[in-house]
């Protein structure tokens, strides 16, 4: 089988957000792995509008330029890490936003996390596997927090110095089991679409 391709999407927009950190540091990991072509995905290079269609690409062709191009994009990928930020017990808007401008792009695909805060985006992770469910996405049991002491000590506002490397210790193992199960799920649902596309074509 043909390597995992998967999209590390970075959450955040902000001029000041942290997001590339642990987006580039999750990549080499994936890219670690002889099953995975890993790239950045950031949201900053779609500019995509507040979501404002008539209905779900489910549904209709989108109109929106930016929107076709982003769910063009997505569609490149097997599987995605998403590497999330938590605002007040939620993912970001920019990614709630970017999840809801498409649908059929995202289907019976697999997707991990990274997060990062006080609670290392434990709450942002459930929240996004809760909309993964209703995008008929599978998530990894297992997810990457970056949380406490160890966020302070990496993250540049808060005075850290330290690299993600320095504290692979807290999340080296976490960030081995989310793979690990993101190929797994990544080819069991991609060995599946193709089965599907087959069966579908000899009708």
């Amino acid at each position: 089988m043909s390597k995992l391709k998967v999209g590390v999407i970075i959450s955040s927009t902000r001029a000041t957000r942290f997001g590339e950190i642990p987006a580039k540091w999750i990549l080499e990991k994936a890219n670690e792995r002889a099953e995975i072509e890993a790239e950045i995905v950031d949201l900053r290079d779609f500019d995509l509008p507040f979501f404002d269609e008539a209905a779900s690409n489910a549904w209709m062709p989108s109109q929106s330029a930016n929107a076709v191009k982003w769910q063009n994009k997505i569609s490149e990928f097997d599987a995605y890490i998403f590497v999330t930020a938590e605002y007040n017990r939620a993912i970001t808007g920019a990614l709630k936003n970017a999840l809801d401008q498409a649908y059929v792009n995202w289907n019976k695909k697999a997707f991990g996390a990274v997060g990062y805060g006080t609670v290392g985006g434990a709450r942002a992770i459930e929240n996004l596997r809760t909309i993964g469910i209703e995008l008929q996405m599978a998530s990894t049991r297992s997810a990457v927090h970056i949380a406490g002491a160890d966020f302070m000590a990496v993250h540049p506002a808060f005075g850290g110095t330290k690299s993600l490397n320095e504290i692979e210790a807290s999340i080296g193992n976490s960030a081995k089991d989310m793979l690990d199960q993101l190929i797994w799920w990544g080819n069991a649902a991609k060995a599946a679409r193709e089965e599907e596309a087959i069966s579908v074509a000899a009708e």
